[in-house]
């Protein structure tokens, strides 16, 4: 992860903005801010940010639409999103709008700049025992040393998270990982396996024909999930 990494706040109010771009550009991130989701959709066509932190209740378009409509048009930009709205059915509608970590207000500036080292880590996944090629899973290829999903039109768009999480599961194909495995190498922290199972939901969509009948991705129920390739 590069410490000059540029990170697009969004947020309506002017204090915090200002004190979260003077604490980030303290911790070495390049910052630009945008007060509404508008602003940050003009500041977008010119800026190609690393990351985005987006508060959820703004005005007009909340930081959840902003996420859905942002994968919806395939970026990838990993999104961190604030809210003093931390109960767990807020954060699962975070991480179902496609947003890679949820961060419930009051919190530690300290925790934020952790926060986001650890999503521009799960960009590019470097990952122990990673298979010497790419996984076949039916039409679709992974190579786990690019984190990179392809398929019979060439590549696929994963978000941060989605890609984190193949690449865990295909490091150890054949092999269960429990929530607690897959929370770890996706550096999430506590929020419940409802979490993890909305990027599990999400990955399948990706990859299989029929997620509701995985060929590739299963449910081992009351252990986790396992990766199991094939053509």
């Amino acid at each position: 992860m590069n410490d000059e990494a540029h990170i697009l706040v969004v947020d309506d109010d002017a204090r915090l903005r200002s004190l979260l771009s003077r604490y980030l550009a303290e911790n070495g991130f390049r910052v630009s801010m945008a007060s509404h989701a508008a602003d940050a959709r003009d500041k977008m066509r010119f800026l190609a940010p690393d990351a985005l932190v987006l508060d959820v209740m703004m005005p007009g378009e909340t930081g959840l639409a902003l996420t859905a409509a942002l994968r919806a048009e395939r970026a990838d930009v990993p999104i961190l999103l604030l809210t003093a709205r931390g109960a767990p059915e807020d954060r699962i509608a975070g991480f179902e709008s496609g947003a890679d970590d949820y961060l419930g207000k009051p919190f530690e500036p300290r925790e934020l700049v952790l926060r986001l080292r650890a999503m521009l880590r799960r960009v590019a996944p470097v990952l122990p025992e990673t298979p010497s090629g790419p996984l076949r899973l039916g039409p679709l290829s992974f190579d786990p040393g690019r984190a990179e999903l392809s398929g019979p039109d060439g590549p696929m768009h994963l978000t941060g998270g989605e890609s984190a999480l193949l690449a865990a599961l295909a490091a150890k194909p054949n092999e269960v990982l429990t929530r607690e495995d897959i929370a770890v190498a996706l550096e999430m922290d506590e929020t419940g396996e409802r979490a993890i199972d909305v990027q599990v939901t999400r990955l399948r969509r990706k990859i299989e024909a029929d997620p509701r009948e995985p060929r590739f991705l299963h449910t081992v129920r009351g252990r986790g999930y396992v990766l199991k390739p094939g053509s």
